[in-house]
């Protein structure tokens, strides 16, 4: 079929129709000739006229290549030419006619005469901007979570190393450090939720004082969201008022009362105030501990502000101040408050729950916690099955007698549901152990939900209730897609 040929210029239509179709772009040049030809669609995407233009050489289309890429292109063509002139080359190029910058993706082939020399270049022209700038933005999103990833272990280890300070026993720093490290999953958790945009004061008092009785805390305030930064030293300092109070205030006892309010100041910033009544007679303490500390330096450093502990008689009363940096715009997405637990719940996490012969399969996907667990369990007076690390041993597990099971939500990216639901079509209850915010676990069960991270003992409380008031089996919902 010869250029003339009414089939060729069909053909020659079909695919210009067709790379058109793809968004691409397509140009011919004729190296001896000394004539490069851009298609009107290759023009759109890089500001070159349409039709033939004189080009004695590659080096014809350097002026329209930014300048940080062009050694690297001069490289890639070189090498490229040298092992067979197939060519697929990415740079930034400068548009002629409004000096915009886009990223191109040039792909072509290059045809020789019979005595080798070149002849032809043939090729397709990408803009490829888009990707280029999504590729970017994924990287800095790996950055951030790397400096989030990195910022957060720092955090718990000065955490575990000023706590073991300000302990005499094992028992203690294993108390006091796993309060500390739930108030602050509790603030990443809010975070996390509103796509690390911003904390609101009330959900953070909620998750910190929810799981006490109603009529011994109250809280109040306007609707005002914290800096993540913010967020997190709020948190901790909530948490070891709380604390505070529980071992010496007017938490300890039943008639005592926490009363927490907040308001704006005209600076910006906002002012908490703390004020415990009821509870028995306080003094200053003896020693400064890792809590004052953290209270008067920390907490008001990282709120660009600062704190003030009363010790009154009648009860501990804490002024916090912070400026204005500890303050954001309300987030585009806020999640719900925080389901205040109850004293039940509370008290039943604390106490030494009863295992003794029950037979629990733990299904844990991280080694440590898995292990974690096994003791827990195992000291509670359970046997133990599994632990399981993947959803199919999870699932050749199941074919031994089982009391009750630990299940992780999620397995390396997969659901545990299957898991679920041969356990729950067994009427054998199952507690779900997850790192995600949500209330429920996967897959619609009506099953108890633990979020990470958390106390071995709650979990082990959390199992000696499945076993106390073990139903027929667990209901399920209307299903929900799982977690990928």
């Amino acid at each position: 079929m010869t250029q003339g040929d009414p089939g060729h210029s069909d053909a020659h239509r079909r695919l210009a129709r067709a790379l058109e179709l793809a968004g691409l772009g397509a140009f011919e040049w004729d190296m001896a000739g000394g004539v490069f030809v851009v298609s009107p669609r290759m023009a759109a995407i890089t500001g070159l006229p349409a039709g033939p233009m004189a080009a004695s050489g590659m080096r014809a289309i350097e002026p329209f290549i930014h300048p940080d890429d062009l050694a690297s292109f001069r490289a890639q063509k070189d090498l490229q030419r040298a092992n067979g002139g197939l060519y697929d080359l990415e740079f930034r190029h400068i548009r002629p006619d409004d000096g915009r910058g886009v990223w191109l993706r040039v792909a072509g082939v290059l045809a020789r005469d019979r005595d080798g020399r070149a002849r032809s270049l043939t090729g397709i022209v990408e803009d490829v901007t888009r990707q280029k700038l999504e590729e970017a933005q994924r990287q800095t999103l790996l950055d951030e979570l790397d400096h989030r990833v990195k910022n957060a272990l720092a955090t718990v280890q000065a955490l575990a190393t000023q706590t073991a300070r300000g302990t005499t026993s094992l028992d203690a720093f294993l108390q006091t450090f796993a309060g500390r490290l739930k108030a602050m999953g509790s603030a990443n958790e809010l975070l996390t939720a509103a796509r690390w945009r911003g904390a609101a004061i009330d959900h953070l008092v909620a998750a910190e004082l929810g799981v006490y009785p109603p009529g011994q805390t109250d809280w109040q305030g306007p609707e005002l969201y914290l800096t993540p930064r913010a967020a997190n030293a709020l948190a901790l300092g909530l948490h070891e008022l709380a604390a505070n109070a529980v071992r010496f205030g007017a938490l300890s006892v039943e008639t005592g009362h926490v009363e927490l309010s907040w308001r704006r100041c005209a600076e910006g910033g906002f002012e908490l105030t703390w004020s415990e009544s009821g509870g028995p007679t306080v003094g200053p303490p003896a020693r400064r501990g890792f809590g004052s500390t953290l209270l008067d330096q920390v907490t008001g450093r990282e709120l660009n502000g600062d704190t003030s502990i009363e010790y009154r008689p009648s009860g501990v009363l804490v002024r916090l101040r912070a400026g204005a940096a500890a303050v954001t715009p309300r987030p585009e997405t806020v999640p719900e408050a925080p389901a205040p637990r109850s004293a039940e719940t509370a008290s039943a996490a604390s106490a030494a729950p009863d295992l003794k012969g029950a037979r629990v399969l733990i299904v844990e996907d991280a080694v440590l916690l898995a292990m974690e667990l096994e003791t827990g369990l195992a000291d509670a007076g359970a046997r133990v099955i599994g632990p399981a690390y993947e959803l199919e041993e999870a699932l050749a597990m199941l074919d031994q007698p089982i009391d009750a099971a630990v299940l992780d939500a999620n397995l390396n990216g997969r659901s545990v549901a299957p898991v679920a639901q041969a356990l729950a079509a067994r009427g054998v209850p199952f507690v779900f152990a997850t790192g995600y915010g949500e209330v429920a676990g996967p897959g619609g069960f009506d099953a108890p939900v633990i979020r990470k991270p958390y106390d071995v003992t709650q979990v082990a409380a959390a199992v000696a209730d499945l076993l106390r008031d073990k139903p027929p089996h667990p209901r399920m919902s209307h299903p929900r897609m799982p977690h990928p």
